[in-house]
């Protein structure tokens, strides 16, 4: 991944933005083209602290037949939105596309059937967690027990899990870091007006990178309706 210093994240931060998103493109090589599905996922760490990247696939994705072989790319993305060069007070800028990306790449494993099925209660538990509190009537989050046992066998036997374990950790988070603090809260206050909701996910994400430059600009403005 290309990353240029001023939107490069720690190690930490891109491994907590993919765990948060927890939803990315896995990507293969298998000798001829390259071969991509969209997958959610969940992360766990080994005892040494390694990464490891946890999801499944339908049996008959192409993907499965890759297990075991080169190393796969898991690219993970968040908001992102355009930025109109009109938007900025300085002169001669030019448009740009803000966004939040990580790429994790290393080896992958097909899962065992015992693997598997807590790969299933894990993975399922953390997106059932979000919902909370569901709607009226709902006693609890859904698991894999609320199934019967001949339907839930059936459903195993219909995927794979597989196991990424973490070899590397890129990320960009392109948030205009290194525009001045006028331009860049130009920018953001015009995301934040924009009907996109990634526009405005963008804009949020900016104000929690640069406060004082919001701030800034908030106290230049409320200066010059002062003297007016």
């Amino acid at each position: 991944m290309y990353t240029p210093p001023p939107f490069r994240p720690d190690r930490a931060a891109s491994l907590a933005f993919a765990e948060a998103r927890g939803f990315g493109l896995a990507c293969a090589w298998d000798g001829g083209k390259p071969i991509a599905s969209a997958l959610p996922f969940y992360l766990s760490y080994a005892d040494d602290g390694t990464p490891r990247a946890l999801f499944h696939a339908a049996r008959h994705n192409p993907l499965v037949k890759l297990a075991g072989g080169a190393l796969w790319l898991l690219a993970v993305t968040g908001a992102d939105a355009y930025v109109s060069a009109d938007w900025y007070v300085s002169p001669d800028q030019v448009p740009t596309w803000l966004y939040q990306a990580v790429h994790l790449t290393g080896p992958v494993r097909a899962l065992s059937g015992a693997e598997l099925a807590v790969l299933i209660d894990v993975l399922t538990a953390k997106f059932e967690d979000r919902l909370s509190p569901k709607r009226p009537g709902t006693s609890s989050n859904w698991t894999s027990g609320k199934m019967t046992a001949a339907r839930l066998d059936a459903m195993k036997k219909a995927i794979v899990g597989l196991e990424m374990t973490v070899e590397e950790v890129e990320g960009s988070f392109k948030l205009n870091q290194h525009k001045s603090e006028t331009d860049f809260a130009a920018v953001g206050n015009a995301l934040a007006l924009q009907a996109e909701a990634g526009a405005r996910q963008i804009a949020a994400l900016m104000r929690e990178v640069r406060p004082e430059a919001f701030a800034t600009t908030q106290t230049e403005m409320t200066t010059l309706q002062g003297g007016v």
